[in-house]
């Protein structure tokens, strides 16, 4: 994207990028996001998170726009609060790449994303948002019906050792990737990441990659970060984005996306 050209489309991870350490979303970085919009632009937000996480975003920012979740399976309409696309994991290939893990990584436990809801392992350690629902189910349930993203959690390994090792075993069956600083491995249809809904939906608008600036700060940002325009890694970043992106902007914490929006709007 040339400098001199405003973006058509700007898109965003949330945790750790435009998201706040909290989890909030800072009045100046709300005021950005209104500048985007008031500009004719289009504002996306493309995260890891399933839409029951979407809420106090959606409220943040009026309810307005369109949201990639999932890393990419589901399609999510802030002002409905719906769900307006999926690209799910079938079930005969969510049994094979748990069965696969299980047989060869000891210590592994699982949770499931479904459409509207979630599963987990008695033994799963929830993050914080879901710390208060969900019932725990056993895998041989959990696996019953198509879902959106399958969790591995390891308690001891690290998120990029594991990762390594799940991409060898199943990486044939699906893609995985992580956005954690814990062991903790997600998993959607093969294929299916943020670019390619990111992707999908440019095209549906008219937009090129050129036109496109992404803003992300872990490995499951890294092929949307990769096909944008123009890409921001904020300063907390995982070190692959860092190495991988255009421009380095401040950190969540001190709102780096506003910071490089309020110059380009």
């Amino acid at each position: 994207m040339h400098s001199d050209r405003t973006p058509r489309l700007v898109a965003t991870d949330l945790d750790g990028t435009a998201l706040r350490r909290d989890g909030t979303v800072s009045p100046r970085t709300v005021a950005a996001f209104t500048r985007v919009e008031d500009s004719g632009a289009v504002l996306m937000f493309v995260t890891g998170r399933p839409p029951r996480w979407m809420r106090g975003v959606a409220s943040a920012v009026r309810h307005h726009g369109l949201a990639i979740c999932a890393n990419g399976a589901l399609i999510y309409d802030l002002h409905t609060e719906r769900i307006v696309e999926s690209h799910l994991i079938e079930v005969d290939v969510l049994e094979e790449v748990v069965a696969q893990l299980r047989a060869n990584v000891s210590d592994l436990v699982f949770s499931v994303e479904y459409e509207a809801g979630f599963a987990h392992e008695s033994d799963f350690l929830l993050g914080g948002l879901d710390r208060v629902a969900g019932a725990a189910r056993q895998a041989g349930s959990m696996t019953g019906r198509p879902c959106a993203k399958l969790l591995a959690l390891h308690p001891h390994m690290g998120a990029d050792e594991l990762h390594a090792m799940v991409h060898e075993l199943v990486g044939h069956l699906v893609t995985a990737t992580h956005s954690s600083r814990r062991g903790l491995i997600e998993m959607s249809a093969q294929g299916v990441t943020k670019a390619t809904a990111l992707a999908a939906f440019a095209t549906e608008q008219g937009i090129e990659a050129g036109e496109v600036v992404a803003f992300g700060d872990m490995p499951n940002d890294l092929p949307m970060l990769s096909w944008a325009g123009t890409s921001y890694a904020v300063a907390n970043a995982h070190p692959d984005v860092l190495a991988a992106v255009d421009h380095v902007t401040a950190a969540n914490d001190e709102d780096g996306v506003a910071q490089v929006l309020e110059k380009l709007f």
